[in-house]
């Protein structure tokens, strides 16, 4: 669509994930202007960076076709600036693109949390392709050291012990593994690692990481390559720029996830701290994220003037080809005691993460 054919305000979009991309082909049926940011031109798919780690094939379709047909321009730049009174954001290249209304979706990043070496000598899972790489052309096999006993680190080390026996997979946890599941979700993931020939070392707070491994509040790990799977932060920006935030630096949005500090941008995914009513503040999460730019672009076409509402269901993880993990869950995001298993549950992972992109538009 070309820009002289495009009415209405401008609405400027900034960043590419789960939240942001369904925003922006949301709003693209409408009247207005749209102009995406964001670097990449392929959807990222972040929960499948476990897989392109262990060098399996992943389909990550082009952002143009995700917008085919939708008054959106997908600038391929990254913003690095926001000036919010000028309504204005700056991009690495010097460029001031100014808007009528801003749609902030940086998401999140991987968070080093202060700890020496973290960010020199460990794999994130952002590196997902450079990791695979270190490991196909190591001259021999070694250990694989996994940070963070939590769902991306879970995921991350079933996949690489499936992919890579030869190797020796070592998930190094501060608290339990798993240990948000239920009874019957925890012990199914511990028993699956163990069929993988994980070994899990659980109570080890990382301290350093060095280029020979871990040192640990239970002593050293020693390992030839270190993935790094613990916690995220929100990107900075959204601070740095003055949008209110919490003390975790997420922005405080009311219930249409408007700023409540400048009510001409909006924030969703990641980034915005999201309360919805008997459910508390929404995690970091594709499931939280994509709701919103879908219910984002509805609200901007004025479909919708309802305020956001979200409900939890399920808690799905990859352990492997032939294992997954779907764990039941309360709206309010507390476990349920019910899990689903073995080939089933890998049927359930998979069709929703292979039907996430299908559902962006």
């Amino acid at each position: 669509m070309k820009e002289d054919e495009m009415t209405g305000k401008h609405i400027v979009v900034i960043g590419a994930g789960y939240a942001g991309l369904s925003a922006a082909a949301g709003i693209g049926r409408g009247p207005d202007r749209v102009t995406l940011i964001a670097p990449e031109r392929r959807f990222a798919h972040r929960v499948r960076q476990h897989e392109i780690a262990a060098g399996r094939r992943v389909s990550r379709p082009e952002i143009a076709h995700v917008l085919r047909g939708r008054k959106v321009a997908h600038r391929a730049t990254r913003v690095v600036e926001l000036d919010l009174a000028g309504r204005k954001v700056v991009t690495e290249d010097g460029e001031r693109i100014a808007y009528d209304t801003l749609v902030y979706a940086l998401g999140s990043r991987v968070a080093w949390s202060g700890v020496p070496g973290a960010a020199e000598h460990a794999y994130s899972a952002d590196r997902a392709e450079e990791l695979h790489r270190r490991i196909a052309d190591a001259a021999a096999p070694g250990t694989i050291a996994v940070v963070g006993g939590g769902a991306t680190g879970i995921e991350l080390a079933a996949e690489l012990a499936e992919a890579h026996p030869g190797w020796q997979v070592r998930l190094v946890a501060s608290g339990q593994v798993g240990g948000w599941l239920s009874a019957r979700g925890r012990a199914h993931v511990l028993a699956v690692l163990g069929r993988l020939g994980v070994r899990v070392d659980e109570a080890h707070q990382v301290t350093t990481v060095t280029t020979a491994g871990l040192e640990t509040s239970a002593g050293p790990v020693r390992a030839e390559v270190v993935v790094w799977a613990g916690s995220l932060e929100p990107h900075p920006l959204a601070a740095e720029s003055g949008l209110a935030v919490t003390g975790s630096g997420r922005a405080v949005v009311d219930d249409h996830l408007r700023s409540v500090s400048h009510p001409e941008v909006y924030v969703i995914g990641d980034a915005a701290a999201v309360e919805v009513p008997g459910v508390g503040q929404l995690r970091m999460a594709c499931a939280t994220a994509q709701p919103q730019g879908r219910y984002l672009g509805r609200l901007l076409r004025g479909r919708t003037d309802k305020p956001f509402s979200y409900r939890y269901a399920v808690q799905c993880l990859s352990l492997g080809r032939g294992e997954a993990l779907v764990q039941l869950i309360h709206g309010d995001d507390s476990m349920r005691p019910g899990v689903v298993t073995g080939l089933a549950g890998r049927l359930v992972k998979a069709a929703i993460v292979t039907g996430l992109p299908l559902s962006l538009r």
